[in-house]
């Protein structure tokens, strides 16, 4: 998935952080989650299941990974959304992913 495959919001914003209407560029990773918590400014926390292999089982095991992430005003992300994630410079101690599509 690319990150420029996102689509523009409707709703406008006069975040300097917004990928789409301030100056943040993006690159590396994309990702994709639930937001567990939008309790934060600007910040959610989005859940990322996956499945990791063991050898020595040769089977998967489920795991999940918590991530921080800036999320734009213009997108309006509550708890329980389904988010696209796109990696950004880091923009403070714990967030270097905005979301980019709801």
């Amino acid at each position: 998935m690319s990150a420029l495959t996102a689509k523009k919001p409707k709703k406008t914003c006069n975040d300097s952080t917004c990928p789409f209407h301030g100056t943040l560029s993006l690159r590396g990773h994309s990702q994709e989650g639930t937001v567990v918590s939008a309790k934060m400014e600007n910040t959610v926390i989005v859940r990322r299941d996956y499945l990791n292999y063991v050898a020595k089982y040769r089977r998967y095991e489920r795991r999940r990974s918590n991530v921080a992430a800036h999320s734009p005003p213009c997108l309006e992300i509550k708890a329980g959304d389904r988010v696209k994630l796109a990696e950004c410079r880091p923009i403070s101690k714990t967030v270097a992913f905005v979301v980019i599509e709801k």
